[in-house]
């Protein structure tokens, strides 16, 4: 066998990825810079001061969940992510169902994403003093043929992107939230904020389902995070440096967040007043820079939250092309152009088609005559709810085959861990689907028909039967050598 084989799955993609880039296409997903541009005021705007606390939730939650995904990417590594986990765990139909969802939720936060880099390149012109205001679907689309072009580069191309772009960026806010900090905290804020706990406090009459429903925006902070596990066919050792990838991810992720809520809530101040201009605020990088530091802080922050944005739109329909790649080849369309990739090893059919579903996304959105928040918010509210959908397969999944089949070593106490993320989503779930206003009261109805659609295609002759035998092909389980050791230890 050549080293170029060695290198090479036999779906075509290559493996030549170390957990560093797993780790940073995971994060370039989630876009922490882009996310904390918009999704805070969200969620200050049903919480208000107490905004830190959907984050909190989310975070908790999202660690209960990745339990399963750090556990089973121990045992299984395939490119379609959570529908391999879940086709080998819950069966060949559910994981078809669950790579199905995963897709939808990948293309539907993809042009969220990309919607609101529109908003930003608004506001950029906006700030710099021009009277140029592009419409929003013109900027998404340039987006989108730019995404296109580098999604059909190698792999490790895109994570290298996906890094840097993240990383300058989270430098700048970084700054500014320690500013902030010290500002309020030694009394010289501008607006005479002063440092307080009382950013942990809630308004009055706020229960377990209040905080629910706000921790969509915390969700969506977090989405994304799983988006290594699309990488596992491209990841030299992809059963060490996945589960090592979300855990970098999470981390990484989860403090700054919790750095950038405090900081925003603090800077904005936790009065009425202050409270009611954070959730009101589209730009809140750009006025507590102006504020804090300056205006020149301010256009850059806008301009790193703009490339984060594009690094989640490259991501994110990077991600969907190579779980259409998956869905496709192991269904038994081995001669279908989806199921082909490029010579360097790129699903370039797939995200072909990934971005033509963009783009119908993008125009739909458009034709309604949405303003460019609103199209945002409805695309990423979509993907959201498709995304909770599997992570709850996969979660249910993780539970089956790490505590029922007989095939692991993991303590029997740990079931506790993935049930309570399953209770916590769920959960979330529900509160995000009953008793909204339209237009939101429609989206889970349209995620529903997306699966009713996908449990039809499932029923397809010889769909899950080719699925079934492709999976166990290219992911045989192996004992849980990290929880053997663990027990052996504790012995």
């Amino acid at each position: 066998m050549t080293t170029e084989q060695t290198k090479t799955t036999t779906g075509g993609l290559k493996r030549e990825l170390k957990v560093a880039d797993a780790a940073a296409f995971s994060v370039g997903l989630i876009g922490p810079v882009g996310v904390m541009a918009l999704l805070g005021a969200g969620a200050a705007s049903i919480l208000g001061g107490g905004a830190t606390w959907a984050f909190i939730f989310a975070l908790v939650a999202v660690a209960l969940v990745a339990y399963g995904f750090v556990k089973l990417s121990r045992h299984i590594s395939h490119t379609g992510s959570v529908y391999a986990t879940v086709g080998l765990t819950l069966g060949a139909r559910s994981g078809f169902i669950a790579g199905w969802c995963l897709f939808l939720a990948y293309v539907t936060i993809g042009v969220g994403s990309g919607i609101e880099i529109g908003l930003f390149v608004q506001q950029l012109f906006k700030d710099l003093g021009s009277s140029f205001e592009p419409d929003w679907i013109w900027v998404t689309i340039i987006a989108l043929v730019l995404v296109v072009l580098l999604g059909r580069r190698e792999v490790h191309v895109i994570t290298r992107i996906l890094l840097y772009a993240e990383l300058i960026g989270a430098v700048f806010v970084t700054i500014l939230d320690v500013i902030i900090l010290v500002r309020v905290g030694t009394n010289t804020a501008p607006g005479g904020q002063t440092f307080s706990l009382k950013f942990l406090e809630l308004p009055a009459g706020t229960d377990i389902g209040v905080i629910a429903a706000a921790a969509v925006f915390g969700f969506l902070a977090f989405a994304g995070f799983e988006g290594a596990a699309t990488l596992g066919e491209e990841t030299s050792n992809p059963k060490r440096d996945i589960p090592r990838a979300f855990k970098i991810a999470l981390t990484v992720v989860g403090a700054f967040y919790l750095l950038s809520i405090i900081a925003q809530s603090l800077g904005y101040g936790l009065d009425a007043a202050g409270i009611k201009k954070f959730s009101g605020s589209s730009a809140p990088y750009g006025e507590l820079a102006s504020a804090y530091v300056g205006n020149w802080l301010a256009d850059i922050l806008t301009l790193a939250a703009t490339i984060s944005l594009f690094a989640i739109f490259v991501g994110t329909l990077s991600g969907a092309a190579r779980v259409l790649f998956a869905l496709t080849r192991d269904s038994g369309g081995g001669n279908n152009p989806l199921a082909k990739t490029a010579k360097n090893g790129a699903p370039t059919n797939a995200l072909t088609v990934v971005a033509v579903l963009a783009l119908l996304v993008i125009v739909i959105e458009r034709l309604t005559g949405a303003a460019v928040l609103d199209a945002t918010f409805w695309a990423l509210t979509i993907g959201t709810i498709a995304l909770l959908v599997a992570y709850v397969l996969a979660t249910v999944g993780a539970i089956r085959f790490l505590f029922f089949s007989k095939k692991t070593v993991t303590p029997k106490w740990q079931i506790v861990v993935p049930i309570l993320g399953v209770v916590l989503v769920g959960y979330t779930l529900y509160k995000n689907a009953v008793g909204l206003d339209a237009p939101y009261s429609y989206f889970p109805y349209m995620v529903a028909v997306w699966i009713l659609i996908g449990l039809a295609i499932s029923f397809r002759p010889g769909l899950t039967a080719n699925i079934a035998k492709q999976l166990d092909a290219m992911n045989t389980p192996v004992p849980d050598v990290a929880s053997a050791e663990e027990t052996v230890g504790s012995n």
